[in-house]
């Protein structure tokens, strides 16, 4: 394909990569925008990390599930060309996060035959492709995705990166939301991101504290504001 308008890397088990990516799927369908859905990895960005000690129970399994999911998207492209990801992410992003068992739903069990291969049905693709969960041949691929989206930012960041008309454009983590704006403001609210994005001086808008978002996943509900955490370091870490 040619260039997209914009590169949007994410993590399928990333909630606030998926409140993004709902809000730039409605700015794509209003403007017209072209967006390639590219790959990096939660679980390579915290390889160094001592998960039982920093994070809260479930972190490591969530974001192994993470991996293998890419596995089976990274595969999904091979076979299926770049068209077939943002299909699969969008199934799978809604039963992860805005199913009525998100909440529920058993962080290793994501990364389950049992719970892709009926979202790749659902989306037209085999559902052979989730042999890819068990495939550790592709990360080397998503490993390379990964450090790709990391030089485009500094590695001081999380999911997801947006990284504006490519190849030269700039990229940034984020923008990070917790509501989703409707869909009067979802068009003005994305000018102000890119306006800032054009400018080559800018660096940087960042807080760390932050309302749940309003996903099934974590009990909020679409009329509702989730109450306000500090996920220093990108997550709920339980250290610095």
């Amino acid at each position: 394909m040619a260039d997209p308008d914009i590169d949007y890397y994410f993590d399928p088990v990333c909630p606030f990569a998926w409140m993004t990516s709902k809000w730039v799927r409605m700015v794509a369908d209003q403007r017209g925008y072209t967006v390639r859905w590219r790959f990096i990895s939660l679980r390579m960005l915290n390889a160094h990390v001592d998960y039982e000690a920093q994070f809260p129970p479930g972190y490591e399994a969530g974001h192994t599930s993470g991996l293998r999911l890419l596995r089976v998207a990274a595969r999904a492209r091979e076979e299926h060309g770049e068209a077939a990801v943002g299909p699969l992410y969008e199934a799978i992003g809604r039963e992860v996060f805005d199913s009525e068992r998100a909440a529920t739903l058993d962080p290793a069990e994501r990364g389950t035959r049992a719970f892709v291969e009926p979202l790749l049905v659902q989306v037209g693709l085999p559902a052979s492709l989730a042999g890819a969960l068990e495939d550790p041949g592709r990360d080397a691929e998503l490993r390379a995705e990964t450090d790709h989206a990391l030089s485009l930012t500094g590695k001081d960041v999380g999911t997801p990166i947006i990284h504006f008309r490519p190849p030269e454009g700039t990229a940034f983590f984020g923008p990070v939301i917790s509501r989703l704006p409707g869909e009067e403001d979802a068009g003005p609210l994305w000018d102000h991101v890119v306006g800032l994005a054009e400018f080559p001086g800018f660096a940087e808008l960042k807080r760390s504290l932050r309302e749940r978002p309003q996903l099934r996943s974590f009990g909020v509900t679409q009329d509702e504001a989730g109450r306000e955490e500090d996920w220093h370091g990108g997550s709920r870490r339980l250290k610095h």
